[in-house]
């Protein structure tokens, strides 16, 4: 048995037929150990199609999200996070809220070393609304690139 198969023991939904959640609430984010333990790298994620409702108007709100962070003992499985950020699909919540939330799971369950999340919201009502968090400094000497997503410039 290989490493890669050692490390898929135990998930639910890789490589399996999977329901799609609900809800941020019901959605299982699961994880596998790191890799490369002791040697610090930065693993991006970009959902550039992101989706939740307004929790007032339930009209669909759009972001491009982008989640960086340095894995300690465990990465996250990348169906799961796919499976999760998709719940937020039929999720009424915030900008500010959604955005937070997926930076605090993601804390929550994998107890990475840093992670930063920018969250780059369409606009509705002609105001766009950008989220960005952080855990705390990155640590020295790991190479973080930039994000890069322009900011929004409308039709100027």
């Amino acid at each position: 048995m290989t490493t890669s198969q050692s490390n898929a023991e135990g998930l639910s939904q890789l490589g399996r037929q999977t329901v799609q959640p609900q809800d941020p609430q019901s959605a299982v984010l699961e994880r596998v150990p790191a890799p490369h333990r002791g040697l610090q790298y930065v693993i991006r994620f970009t959902a550039p199609e992101f989706t939740s409702l307004c929790p007032v108007t339930g009209q669909p709100d759009f972001a491009h999200i982008v989640i960086d962070y340095i894995p300690d003992e465990w990465i996250v499985e990348s169906k799961s996070l796919k499976l999760y950020l998709t719940s937020f699909r039929n999720h009424g919540a915030f900008h500010e809220d959604c955005s937070v939330a997926i930076a605090s799971r993601l804390i929550r369950e994998l107890s990475p070393i840093w992670l930063r999340i920018g969250a780059y919201w369409y606009p509705r009502g002609g105001i766009p609304i950008d989220v960005f968090w952080q855990s705390g400094e990155p640590p020295a000497g790991v190479w973080i690139p930039s994000q890069d997503v322009p900011g929004y410039r409308g039709r100027g």
